[in-house]
């Protein structure tokens, strides 16, 4: 490969990974794939965590007072944001793929994570109160 094309490509890597003139969807592109590639993860460390049980109820018990720490409880924070910010985006996309809404849709997205934004905090309060 030539010097040349490897500028080029550097270039072209450097213009993507520039956040400053990027569009509201652009964003809700990226927030869609990363919360969707999470959600995956989780996917399988849950099976993962779920093979536990073949272990008995001792190596059972001990992974359920583990899931009670704070980090754990957080990392359930921060599940329910990733399908919530998931789930509700692609709804956007949905409605605006049906014609529904396309001219709304800057104001949509900000409505439905406005919404999120809401259901992740009271989903918070109620994770981190023990209930």
């Amino acid at each position: 490969m030539t010097t040349q094309a490897q500028d080029s490509k550097l270039r072209r890597a450097a213009r993507w990974a520039d956040v400053r003139k990027r569009r509201l969807g652009t964003w809700a592109y990226a927030l869609n794939r990363l919360t969707g590639i999470g959600l995956v993860v989780y996917l399988y460390l849950h099976l993962i965590v779920l093979s536990m049980l073949a272990g008995g109820p001792a190596s059972w018990d001990s992974f359920v007072r583990l899931a009670r720490s704070r980090v754990f409880l957080a990392l359930d924070v921060l599940l329910i944001a990733g399908a919530l910010i998931h789930g509700l985006n692609g709804l956007r996309l949905t409605l605006t793929g049906l014609g529904v809404g396309v001219r709304a849709q800057k104001s949509l997205f900000a409505g439905l994570m406005a919404v999120a934004a809401v259901a992740l905090l009271a989903s918070a309060l109620k994770i981190f109160a023990g209930g």
